[in-house]
């Protein structure tokens, strides 16, 4: 066993490190890869923002034959430790074979690394972008993740545990049907703080309308992080290539703004899920995969609920019924079957409550670890 650290300017190691889960997953029938075009974005020290004020470390566990049975990235995300005031690493693109021992020697080079780097705790998985889906799946093997979303085999959380991390946090996504009985009172709630408080939805129709809007989502984003810890603000790069990655697949109708004053307040953000596509493309956009993922977003039957939020200020004034009646909305405007409301943290517990007397099965749990260094 032998355990490389590479430059991402490392043509044919990056290969390796890209291939390594399509042969792992090659059996899994629900395993969805990454986009060719986003997953090649992280090595690109010079088009992808993180590496403008952050550092990566990538790593392969190579057998004597020098195939990999292995890989981990390692992050020092400097804009994420100096708005938390932490020295934490992030660990992320994990992949291995059930292997315990390129499991313990993985992560031994990681933690070194980190420590090298001054960084004294590591949490994960959490990757470069807000866009990277969060921990180890745990529960709900059984189903497709939703697009963007990490799926494992079940035996990974026993590695990681086995490496010394224990449990941080869990993170739920739900599932919603489009023929539940939705409360009716939502949506008069919903109507009475709008006319209340002064609130407005913003609807989009076309894409341009929304890449407008895209500097005060920004704001907005970042101004509800104020006060909170485990998160961290947005650069103006770094939206923008989140918004590219986003906004070609997008349906504006399912994007929608919630507004005072002229200034957002609140978002939803949906997307048809696409994930079926993509596994049909393995990922690749060119030449003609992006044809396969046009005609998916067009007749797929499920969406994905993939950002919901309103500044705490609104919350308690019925800001929360706002977003589940637009969330509704937007699942019978699009004529989709099925929804899943993605990644929301188990300590929001008040969320979770409403959302299950709504409807919502939450049929998959996603595990951040920890570990001290």
């Amino acid at each position: 066993m032998t355990i490389i650290e590479f430059n991402p300017s490392d043509h044919y190691r990056v290969q390796q490190f890209l291939e390594l889960p399509f042969r792992i997953y090659r059996q899994v029938e629900q395993w969805v890869p990454p986009l060719a075009s986003d997953i090649q974005m992280v090595f690109n020290q010079k088009k992808n923002p993180f590496y403008k004020h952050s550092q990566a470390a990538f790593f392969l566990a190579l057998l004597e034959d020098r195939s990999p049975v292995g890989r981990l990235a390692i992050l020092n995300n400097r804009n994420y430790n100096d708005f938390n005031k932490t020295r934490t690493a992030f660990f992320c693109l994990f992949e291995c074979y059930q292997d315990q021992s390129a499991v313990y020697n993985l992560f031994n080079a990681g933690f070194s690394w980190a420590r090298k780097q001054e960084l004294d705790f590591i949490i994960g998985p959490k990757g470069f972008t807000a866009l990277d889906g969060l921990g180890l799946l745990v529960k709900g093997f059984d189903h497709r993740p939703a697009f963007g979303i990490t799926y494992n085999p079940a035996y990974y959380p026993e590695l990681i545990e086995s490496v010394g991390f224990t449990t941080q946090s869990d993170i739920v996504s739900g599932y919603l049907p489009y023929d539940i009985a939705f409360p009716e009172r939502v949506h008069k709630i919903s109507e009475l703080v709008q006319s209340r408080i002064g609130l407005k939805i913003v609807n989009f129709r076309k894409k341009s309308e929304l890449r407008k809007m895209v500097p005060k989502i920004m704001e907005t984003y970042n101004e509800s992080l104020i006060g909170t810890t485990g998160n961290v603000p947005l650069t103006e790069e770094e939206v923008n290539t989140i918004a590219n990655q986003l906004i070609w697949f997008a349906n504006p109708r399912l994007i929608k703004i919630i507004e005072k004053d002229n200034t957002p307040v609140g978002y939803l953000f949906a997307y048809p899920d696409i994930s079926a596509a993509v596994q049909r493309t393995g990922g690749k956009i060119f030449p003609f995969g992006w044809i396969q993922l046009l005609l998916e977003m067009k007749k797929t039957e499920w969406v994905n609920i993939n950002g919901v939020g309103i500044l705490d200020q609104f919350q308690g004034l019925g800001g929360t019924a706002i977003l589940f009646s637009e969330m509704y909305k937007s699942i019978l405007e699009g004529k989709f079957k099925h929804a899943e409301i993605v990644q929301i943290g188990v300590d929001n517990e008040k969320m979770q409550r409403e959302l299950r007397d709504m409807g919502v099965d939450f049929y998959k749990t996603h595990r951040m670890y920890q570990r001290k260094l």
